[in-house]
């Protein structure tokens, strides 16, 4: 009797069983690769500020690279499997590319850690040549941060393409990895301004210009394909508290700076600024939905640039005054952790605002740019989700 050949995604016998449906062994390979990256990322930016980089094998490099490894085997494994193993079910679950067969989320994946491993030598070289710690936005750095992005996108187009193929139980624990994914995004939106984004500069119509370029996209767009009320408020809740567990857990280990020169007397590691209240405007943002989700595109897009701006403003501006105060020198809050290569006479370290915009004019200019930015921002985040809805394969 010849051998039973099972599908690779096993997604009918999912549906069949739902009782017993697991998630397939892939997707957590790829969601472990995006939360290895992210903890890696931001463990990797805390050592640059407390030690600085006295060499590629840091643990927090290798955080990094285990993105790659595994979102890199995973997919690469699942293509060659579906590829070669002739899948009955692959061609309802796969595209074809050059070839090979699989979903796409695989696909990109498997592309983003490539562009990892290929980062990784090359970042060696280039600190080897220049010097230890250079820039954030080296060549290398760049391709690095190209790869990881793929990943982050392919895992959730990857969970999505599953999810839109199946019910029950197993479509309810890929629906909480929907949000789950969607909250690195967040981490992306946020992470790739941080040094624009500090509390000094919270009194900026410049900063909120870059946040509304980015995160009102991913406002827009998961509703779009998450059947939760409150979706919104529960992927920002999870991006705060990761902030929050690092904030927490960082200092508890020894540091001390390696490279010179010195300002700033560290003895543990650096933990990241207290996370933006976004959760504020992403409830709002829920709470008020319903009442134009009916509505034209452009109606939806402007409702939610508008009310994301005001309420972000409306909550960060005063918190930012907060932030700048005696009270707010302590362990939740760490205004008092600064990098080991901060000089004094920063307005960060004074606790004083930065004066980005010289003028009144120049400033309501920004925020009515900023406005503009929001609301396309959204409706580049509705044609987005709108696409990422009709995922199968």
């Amino acid at each position: 009797m010849a051998p039973r050949r099972e599908s690779t995604l096993d997604l009918a016998a999912a549906q069949a069983s739902p009782a017993a449906a697991r998630v397939p062994w892939y997707i957590w390979c790829c969601v472990l690769a995006v939360t290895s990256g992210s903890v890696g990322g931001a463990w990797d930016i805390s050592w640059h500020k407390s030690i600085g980089r006295d060499t590629f094998w840091t643990p927090a490099h290798m955080a990094i690279y285990l993105c790659g490894v595994l979102a890199g085997f995973s997919c690469g494994y699942l293509i060659l499997s579906m590829t070669f193993r002739k899948v009955p079910a692959a061609p309802c679950a796969s595209v074809r590319v050059w070839g090979f067969r699989g979903p796409l989320g695989a696909f990109i994946c498997a592309w983003g850690a490539l562009a990892m491993i290929t980062s990784a030598p090359f970042d060696n070289w280039w600190h080897a040549a220049y010097g230890l710690d250079v820039k954030i936005l080296s060549p290398p750095h760049v391709l690095l941060i190209i790869g990881m992005m793929a990943i982050r996108v392919g895992t959730l187009i990857l969970v999505l393409g599953a999810m839109h193929q199946t019910s029950g139980s197993l479509r309810a624990r890929l629906h909480g990895l929907v949000l789950y994914s969607f909250t690195f995004l967040v981490l992306v939106a946020v992470g790739m301004f941080e040094e624009l984004l500090l509390r000094n500069y919270m009194h900026s119509a410049r900063f909120y210009l870059l946040l509304a370029a980015g995160v009102p996209l991913l406002a827009a767009a998961l509703p779009r394909v998450s059947s939760l009320r409150w979706c919104c408020t529960v992927m920002m809740a999870v991006y705060t508290a990761f902030y929050l567990l690092l904030i927490l857990i960082l200092p508890l280990f020894p540091a001390e700076p390696k490279l010179g020169p010195v300002f700033q007397h560290v003895t543990h590691f650096v933990p990241p600024e207290f996370p933006l209240l976004l959760i504020v405007p992403a409830f709002f943002l829920d709470l008020w939905r319903p009442r134009w989700e009916r509505r034209g595109a452009w109606l939806q897009s402007a409702a939610t640039g508008a009310l994301f701006l005001a309420a972000f403003v409306a909550v960060q501006w005063p918190f930012a005054d907060f932030l700048m105060s005696p009270a707010s020198r302590n362990r939740f809050f760490v205004t008092n952790e600064f990098p080991y290569f901060v000089p004094p006479a920063f307005d960060w370290v004074r606790n004083v605002f930065t004066p980005v915009e010289h003028s009144p004019a120049e400033f309501w200019r920004k925020m009515l740019l900023a406005l503009l930015s929001a609301v396309l921002s959204a409706r580049a985040g509705l044609s987005w989700g709108d696409w990422l809805r009709r995922i199968r394969r």
